[in-house]
């Protein structure tokens, strides 16, 4: 077993190596680092990115059963080609079911850093936890990733980042670092944004402390866009070509099966992942698929928008659809085979309803589900009539810790739990003011917690009794040093939906 002091102090030096000067890094193909991810029973994703090449090059990795790579277990050589800016994703098979590996790539007599990985438990085991980290909404410019560091201290078994990787914009205050660039639209554009953030140490180190899953949102493309429909007068075509750009640039600097790889602006990234009988991540793509938002602002051709429920009637409208219909579908199917006993649903946003109007009536913010409530109804419905084991929503995009009981019907308090959901606060990205949060509380009874005060992470232990979601919360993004500790801790006690404060 892995000295935990030793591999946190190899990190460590990881994350200083990756903070070189920039002629010294422009000097060294691996200043990106290296990720793993999509862990398997037999396999896992490995990837990086080389810098300073421009001719297709040959590189070698090596997987290895040890700390120090003396036992290496899988090996082999990939071509990073300048098509794909250079990026390599290695499909490893053969490996051994619930144990860590250890990891590196060369090219030429360079040599990557040594990451950490580990694969999935195989299908029949009953492993007694699994230990996970969820983050989302990181805007550069907004703060340092200094909650990274604390996610590697935790020692995960696995990361899952819910959307807003990168920001395409530059928007709010007390910037500490800039972008340095215009929005991207272009490839090249997209790729700089994503070497920007990639550069980050304390990314890197998260990255290459165990594997991750990620799904996209929307600051990957362009803020609140929905299918081919982006937020302002852009054409489609000119769109579409914007957002194959961008996908693109995902791709290449994710840690993405090979499978996920994308065809122009059209790229599969919802599957599912399993952990033994213990849990079951199915995660889902809420851009790509989704209806147009219901009722714009004026003036404005996409987009979202807070509106009065009554008076937007095609709100309502039962075909409208958050994942598309070919995703419904298979989101139903994936659930309703599910032999798990924890069925976790990771996409972008939150779930729960949320008036955004004191008293009587009701305003909805028609970009999170709360704009398409029909759809919510059917996947709500088919886990309640299904009656799928421990269902819990986690969720990004909103910058607060949201903590919530999912009812079949939100209009009746009394109404029965039928999962429940946790929302992660930003790593960095800047929210609303509380006091605006808190005005909306009473009228939104089955919201257990929100707070937007803090950026952070979620902290979560899954056992075979109990969910156990803690709230972390960093001292300040205002610098890369600061302090974690935790605002709150909340449970699911196995077969009882619904959190309840520990």
């Amino acid at each position: 077993m892995l000295d935990r002091r030793r591999f946190l102090k190899g990190i460590a030096a990881l994350g200083a190596s990756a903070a070189l000067p920039a002629v010294a890094a422009a000097s060294y193909p691996f200043a990106l680092g290296v990720a793993s991810g999509y862990p398997t029973p037999f396999g896992v994703t490995l990837w990086t990115r080389l810098s300073g090449f421009e001719m297709p090059t040959t590189l070698r990795w090596e997987i290895a059963a040890d700390e120090s790579m003396r036992t290496v277990v899988r090996a082999g050589e990939e071509v990073a080609d300048p098509a794909w800016a250079h990026s390599v994703h290695v499909d490893v098979d053969g490996l051994q079911p619930e144990r860590w590996y250890w990891y590196r790539f060369r090219a030429g007599d360079a040599q990557s850093p040594i990451g950490r990985t580990r694969t999935a438990p195989s299908a029949e085991a009953q492993p007694a936890q699994l230990r996970f980290a969820f983050a989302s909404c990181q805007q550069y410019e907004q703060g340092y990733y200094g909650a990274y560091r604390h996610i590697v201290a935790d020692a995960p078994d696995l990361v899952a980042f819910l959307g807003d990787y990168i920001y395409e914009s530059s928007w709010g205050r007390d910037h500490v670092r800039s972008h340095g660039a215009p929005e991207p639209y272009s490839l090249a554009d997209y790729r700089a944004r994503y070497a920007l953030y990639r550069s980050d140490p304390h990314l890197q180190e998260a990255h290459a402390a165990c594997p991750w899953i990620a799904i996209w949102d929307d600051h990957e493309v362009d803020n609140d866009y929905a299918d081919d429909r982006p937020e302002d007068g852009m054409d489609r075509e000119a769109f579409l070509a914007r957002r194959a750009a961008a996908y693109r640039a995902y791709w290449e600097h994710m840690p993405l099966p090979a499978r996920m790889r994308p065809d122009g602006p059209r790229m599969r990234i919802y599957t599912q992942l399993g952990w033994g009988d213990l849990a079951r991540f199915y995660l889902l793509d809420m851009r790509q698929y989704r209806s147009w938002q219901a009722c714009p602002r004026p003036r404005r051709r996409g987009g979202s928008n807070t509106i009065d429920v009554e008076a937007c009637t095609r709100l309502t409208a039962p075909g409208r659809s958050m994942l598309g219909r070919a995703q419904e579908r298979w989101v139903e199917r994936a659930l309703g085979a599910s032999r798990e006993r924890w069925n976790v649903i990771a996409q972008t946003t939150a779930m729960a309803r949320f008036d955004q109007k004191p008293g009587p009536g009701r305003r909805a913010w028609t970009d999170a589900w709360d704009g398409y409530p029909a759809a919510r109804k059917r996947l709500l419905d088919f886990v309640d009539s299904k009656k799928i084991s421990n269902p819990v929503v986690i969720g990004g995009d909103v910058h607060s810790f949201n903590v919530s009981q999912l009812k079949q019907d939100f209009d009746d308090p009394d109404s029965p739990i039928v999962a429940s959901e946790f929302v992660g606060t930003s790593i960095t990205s800047q929210a609303w003011p509380q006091e605006r949060l808190a005005r909306y509380l009473p009228d939104n009874p089955h919201i257990l917690l929100a707070d937007s005060r803090y950026r952070g992470y979620t902290r979560v232990e899954v056992t075979r009794s109990r969910w156990r979601a803690d709230l972390r919360i960093m001292e300040t993004v205002q610098r890369a040093d600061a302090g974690c500790s935790t605002l709150a801790t909340y449970v699911v006690e196995d077969g009882r939906p619904g959190p309840l404060k520990a």
